[in-house]
């Protein structure tokens, strides 16, 4: 079976006066990939939004979350899709100690946010947010290193891996909100009504707090919260 994962960040940067970092990836099956996205720009139709514009957590308002909890809905509604993402409280983080630097720990971060998700006997196709000039580099180290560790060394199961721009791709933008949604409830923040009327949504139909831990095996809505270990 043949599956696409679109992966995204929030407050991934050392230095942001944001205490949490969150990795997301929403995946599918590969010919589930039109149909969905088909569906999204629906949502966006129906509310306003150009069908090939951009829904962005940092865009929602009180004004526009009707579209925002269309999305959300047609995510829980559709047992295809599927969402994991690590939170990470940055003050836990060492560099120094570990020789490197906080770019490369992002990709080993990336590194632990996606191959929980890989099953040997699936292929996978594999989208990250186009994040500067270095990214067509990292993704091709991050494909070798995620075919080391499966034993894949025709890449026969992990196809590529690819960086797009998000503005132009539905689901990395429903990875976005849902991330923003981690991000802003770990953050307590309280100032954007509709933000947290997301996550209000979130939090009932995913029945979870998103302040704790799923199970590893969770499917649907996965969630890890890292707080740094011996060796990362």
């Amino acid at each position: 079976m043949e599956f696409n994962i679109y992966c995204d960040e929030s407050c991934h940067l050392q230095n942001d006066d944001r205490n949490f970092m969150v990795l997301g990836c929403v995946w599918c099956k590969e010919t589930l990939v039109k149909e969905v996205h088909s569906r999204i720009a629906d949502i966006k139709g129906r509310n306003k939004i150009a069908r090939h514009g951009e829904m962005k957590w940092t865009k929602i308002s009180k004004g526009n979350e009707i579209a925002y909890l269309d999305l959300i809905n047609y995510f829980f509604d559709n047992d295809e899709l599927f969402f994991r993402a690590i939170v990470i409280d940055k003050a836990c983080l060492n560099h120094q100690r570990f020789g490197q630097t906080h770019d490369e720990w992002y990709y080993k971060m990336l590194f632990e946010l996606i191959h929980r998700v890989l099953r040997t006997d699936n292929e996978y196709k594999i989208f990250l947010d186009y994040k500067d000039s270095q990214s067509g580099y990292r993704s091709r180290k991050l494909h070798e290193v995620l075919c080391n560790s499966k034993y894949d060394f025709q890449r026969q199961s992990i196809k590529n891996v690819q960086c797009l721009p998000s503005h132009e791709i539905g689901l990395i933008q429903l990875c976005d909100i849902l991330i923003g949604a981690l991000g802003y409830n770990q953050q307590k923040l309280s100032t954007n009504q509709g933000k947290l009327d997301i996550i209000n949504l979130i939090k009932k139909r995913s029945g979870r707090s998103l302040s704790s831990s799923t199970l590893p095996s969770e499917l649907k809505f996965n969630v890890f919260f890292w707080q740094g270990n011996s060796h990362i």
